[in-house]
């Protein structure tokens, strides 16, 4: 598969405020179509995405929290077309710009509440269990902020996410931008 060229032309305002026509960034070309060529794993995914959405239902937990973890672990992931998707899925639920712009660096904001530090920070930990293992202690603090439901649920959602984004980011299967909630 060869290199895609840039398709488009912006029009930009240069520093004396005159108009200049940029370049857009190219497009990144789809290795795999996944859906395609795994339709019977793409739809289980689908099964299991909406099976993790039925635990977080059953647990009670918000939508926005959902959508924070989601994109956490999409960020961490480098998976461009899920932090997209969960931006904008975020934002539509009424997700303010300030707690999504913070989202990297939320443990040195005041933007968010203990429950919510302890369900990103167990995201970051399963996320990145390769360097820890999620240690004892990173547990039990997620435990003191959420019940054993809640945790599973959030287990399965961030399981969930996690392989999405290794789809996403091996196969560039989905056009960050394309998706529209």
């Amino acid at each position: 598969m060869g290199r895609l060229s840039p398709n488009v032309g912006l029009m930009t305002a240069n520093e004396n405020g005159t108009a200049a026509t940029a370049t857009a960034a190219p497009q990144i070309p789809v290795r795999l179509d996944f859906d395609a060529h795994a339709a019977g794993f793409a739809r289980a995914m689908a099964h299991l995405d909406r099976a993790a959405i039925k635990e977080l239902d059953a647990a009670g937990i918000d939508p926005l929290l959902r959508e924070l973890v989601r994109v956490r672990a999409s960020q961490l992931n480098g998976c461009a077309y899920c932090i997209d998707m969960h931006t904008k899925d975020a934002r539509a639920a009424g997700e303010t710009e300030q707690r999504l712009y913070a989202l990297p660096a939320w443990r040195e904001t005041p933007f968010f509440t203990n429950r919510e530090r302890a369900a990103l920070a167990l995201t970051e930990d399963v996320t990145l269990m390769a360097a820890d293992h999620v240690p004892t202690a990173a547990y039990e603090a997620a435990a003191e902020q959420l019940t054993p439901g809640e945790i599973a649920a959030l287990l399965s959602l961030i399981i969930t996410i996690n392989a999405w984004n290794a789809i996403g980011v091996t196969t560039r299967a989905w056009t960050p931008g394309s998706y529209q909630p």
